[in-house]
């Protein structure tokens, strides 16, 4: 599982009044790995230069990192702003690293965060919509729904033909049913109508 870099610098950026020197220093380390991660979303690189990339510019930033973070830790107190961002870095380090060697995992989750935030905000008004089963359903809705969105396909035309097609459906062929996988075979159909036109 990854970790998120976007967790880890908040907290450093919550303690910088306690240490201005010490989180300037993690925090312009933090921003280095941005900017290499900027770079490779600007080439829309895929996963193996995206995994190069990062094993040449960011992987040495990392190490620094964990360095500055074994060095600072016995300078703050546990229960500190400081010694709490640097305790949080480190119990999810290993998890830091995940994405080194995984090119379609991503440094942080912020996408991921900012796709379900109008359905997180109001999920305290959606608590109880119905029978205890409703949230699971609901939950399984928004994914197929934000699915839609990020493949940018029309929800309402996605379900009405993937629930008209679903009682003929096969186990060997549901998968395509898939908002990537239907999103996928659409685009081909439109490619061949417009070369055969």
């Amino acid at each position: 599982m990854a970790g998120c870099m976007a967790h880890v610098r908040r907290k450093f950026f919550q303690a910088r009044d306690q240490s201005p020197g010490a989180t300037n220093f993690i925090l312009c380390h933090i921003a280095a790995l941005y900017r290499v991660e900027s770079s490779l979303r600007r080439r829309k690189a895929g996963p193996r230069l995206r995994e190069a990339d990062r094993a040449a510019a960011s992987r040495p930033i990392l190490e620094r990192l964990e360095r500055a973070l074994k060095i600072l830790k016995p300078r703050f107190f546990p229960q500190s702003d400081m010694g709490k961002a640097i305790s949080y870095a480190q119990s999810l380090w290993p998890s830091m690293l995940v994405y080194l060697t995984a090119g379609r995992v991503e440094i942080d989750n912020n996408l991921i965060e900012n796709s379900i935030r109008p359905s997180a905000v109001g999920k305290r008004n959606w608590l109880f919509i119905g029978a205890a089963e409703a949230g699971k359903k609901t939950a399984i809705l928004y994914t197929i729904l934000q699915s839609c969105r990020r493949w940018g396909i029309d929800p309402l035309e996605y379900l009405r033909d993937a629930l008209t097609r679903l009682p003929r459906t096969t186990n060997h062929t549901v998968h395509e049913l898939t908002p990537e996988n239907w999103a996928k075979a659409r685009s081909g159909s439109q490619k061949k109508y417009a070369a055969a036109a």
